[in-house]
């Protein structure tokens, strides 16, 4: 009995930490559908094919345990490519592509990280490339002074 209360102790561990290997990436719609059920802040990844610093964002940052856990814990997590004009959702009764959503949030250099609130209607950018810690502190100060309290 001992044993199999270990080992089922064990493989809960496991579990855990295997949810916890990446970011859980949505898509924008999934994301708004996500925090209308469960009210969260989005943290959407502004990114291009071609912007070499969000490439490193993803091989350094967003592979770094603290970052991984503190944004899947606090946001649901978007990638949009923001010149992806073929990808299309509906946002607030419009239809958007990737590009049109990453323009009407105003988004002109990448990466660039905007948080939206739980409430879907206010918006601020956290844009550059940044290493875990510098990022996980930016991402902090943004909820520190309130940004997204109900």
């Amino acid at each position: 009995m001992k044993k199999i209360l270990i080992l089922g102790l064990l493989l809960c561990t496991v579990n855990f930490a295997k949810a916890q290997e990446k970011i859980e990436w949505l898509k924008f719609e999934e994301a708004v559908a996500a925090t209308e059920a469960n009210p969260k802040m989005l943290l959407v990844d502004v990114y291009t094919d071609w912007c070499g610093w969000c490439k490193k964002m993803d091989k350094e940052t967003f592979t770094d345990p603290a970052v991984i856990q503190y944004i899947n814990e606090r946001f649901y997590a978007v990638k949009m490519n923001a010149e992806d004009t073929k990808r299309t959702f509906d946002f607030k009764g419009k239809e958007y592509s990737e590009a049109q959503m990453a323009a009407t949030m105003r988004v002109r250099s990448y990466p660039n990280f905007v948080i939206i609130d739980p409430t879907l209607k206010n918006i601020t950018q956290l844009p550059g490339y940044r290493q875990p810690a510098e990022f996980l502190d930016g991402l902090g100060q943004i909820i520190e002074n309130g940004f997204g309290a109900k």
